[in-house]
């Protein structure tokens, strides 16, 4: 699995010589009409040999079409390979080839060949499979399993059985009382020891998002207990019985939670984004737009359609990207070399600077803006202003 440590080496990385190409390779299993999964690896490999013979026709260098012919021994094995992705990003030239497995439904099967590598389909990765984990909680005991692609992992568990206590009431039930005060105290005790893992595990930076899994009559007192900062990782709950939920229907239950969270996220975050350019907040739409406010280092967030490509130009000096097909860079004045697709350079920028990158599904909002919108932290704009007023 890909860890963003190796995102960012790959957004780092870049042709600078005629010679050198950079090969990306995705491969997405779908859903095979028999066992043997025979269709998905043809379809892989009928997706290699047609860049292969391209290169062939374009007279490529040898090292390009032995990276190619590698993918393509890499495919004809793809049949066993289940439920899982996988991503291959290789350059001969420089000695690189890194492979990796990721979660099934990221992306589909495609082979690109050219100065960067392809990472659209991985940027928002991240966001979308954060670091999860989910409490199971009674009133007596206490499950911590983590969900992280997909890996599953229990991370402890906790167990504070109450107290046997005898038959009698004792005089005018003094006794009754008593034992479930003491009862009470013992379950309380029990929650507060749940919400301190949990908040050991926030400070720790262990999980991302939280999903609870208790009965309702529980959660009022197991929240009371719970830390600030753990109560802003929780996702959701959903009430369940712990001496019956297996860790893979947890996990399941938790990771539609997150869908559907993540889902309304996104549309919260859209609606924030275009009211804010409306208003000329912190907000802007457009690709021109999103591009300067990338270069002044103004985004927080970039918004844009799955499928979204656009033609750009990108300075061979400054590295300046311009929405305008101009054959000199407008800052420095060098030549400029066209982008099929600006995402080629835009997507490896926003990982290189840690901006959040959102893919949304195609819908009217998005494209009345152009399909693409970024959230800004600051607007460099109003700053100047603000210190001429000032001056």
């Amino acid at each position: 699995m890909i860890s963003r440590e190796e995102l960012r080496e790959l957004a780092e990385f870049e042709c600078r010589r005629p010679s050198e190409h950079a090969v990306t390779f995705y491969f997405q299993p779908g859903t095979p009409k028999d066992k043997s999964h025979r269709e998905e690896a043809i379809l892989a490999k009928d997706l290699v040999r047609k860049t292969l013979q391209e290169l062939e026709l374009t007279h490529r260098n040898r090292e390009v079409i032995a990276d190619v012919e590698r993918i393509l021994r890499l495919a004809e094995g793809l049949r066993g390979n289940q439920a899982r992705a996988k991503a291959v990003f290789s350059c001969s030239e420089r000695k690189l080839w890194r492979e990796f497995d990721l979660p099934a439904d990221s992306f589909s099967s495609l082979l690109y060949v050219n100065r960067r590598f392809h990472l659209k389909p991985l940027a928002p990765l991240f966001s979308e499979h954060p670091r999860l984990w989910i409490a199971l909680v009674d009133q007596q005991n206490a499950r911590f399993v983590e969900a992280y692609f997909d890996q599953v992992r229990e991370q402890g568990a906790l167990s504070n059985p109450l107290p046997r206590h005898g038959r009698s009431d004792g005089f005018a039930g003094y006794d009754a009382g008593h034992t479930q005060r003491h009862s009470e105290d013992e379950v309380r005790r029990h929650f507060h020891s749940t919400a301190e893992i949990l908040r050991s595990g926030a400070e720790r930076k262990q999980f991302e998002a939280l999903v609870i899994g208790c009965h309702d009559v529980n959660w009022p007192d197991l929240e009371h207990q719970l830390h600030p900062d753990v109560r802003k990782k929780i996702v959701g709950r959903f009430s369940a019985d712990l001496g019956t939920l297996s860790n893979e229907k947890a996990v399941a239950e938790a990771s539609r939670i997150v869908k559907q969270s993540l889902a309304e996220h996104q549309r919260v975050l859209l609606r924030e984004t275009v009211d804010q350019a409306r208003s000329n907040g912190l907000g802007v739409t457009g690709l021109r737009r999103v591009l300067r406010a990338t270069e002044m280092g103004e985004v927080d967030t970039i918004l844009m359609s799955r499928d979204y490509t656009a033609r750009a130009v990108e300075c061979t000096n400054c590295r300046h990207l311009d929405s305008h097909i101009i054959p000199y860079c407008s800052v420095c004045g060098r030549a400029t070399r066209k982008l099929e697709d600006v995402c080629e350079a835009l997507v490896p920028a926003a990982v290189r600077n840690n901006l959040g990158l959102v893919l949304l599904p195609h819908e009217d909002t998005l494209d009345q803006i152009g399909n693409i919108a970024a959230l800004l932290r600051f607007r460099s704009d109003r700053n100047k202003n603000q210190m001429l007023a000032a001056s």
